[in-house]
């Protein structure tokens, strides 16, 4: 098993933010604001351009799957430094 490695949660938004510009469903506005991990999977939480009601708008969806492609492609890598 491949060793991981041990990142601020502030390096890790820096490279969950390039990741999240250089992906194609890219929409301006998208960025993750917040990253958490539990049992050694990384949840990050970010705009999800939902209405002045609360509800989802047709960029919901993308930025859903865009959060989550980062938990899959980043938690196998990172862990997040405990202070």
């Amino acid at each position: 098993m491949n060793q991981k490695k041990v990142i601020s949660k502030f390096e890790l938004l820096l490279i969950a933010n390039h990741l999240i510009q250089e992906h194609s469903d890219y929409i301006t506005g998208m960025r993750a604001d917040e990253v958490e991990e539990k049992d050694d999977i990384l949840i990050f939480k970010g705009q999800c351009f939902l209405d002045k009601n609360g509800l989802p708008t047709p960029n919901t969806p993308a930025a859903f799957n865009i959060l989550k492609y980062l938990t899959l492609h980043l938690s196998n890598e990172f862990t997040l430094k405990h202070d």
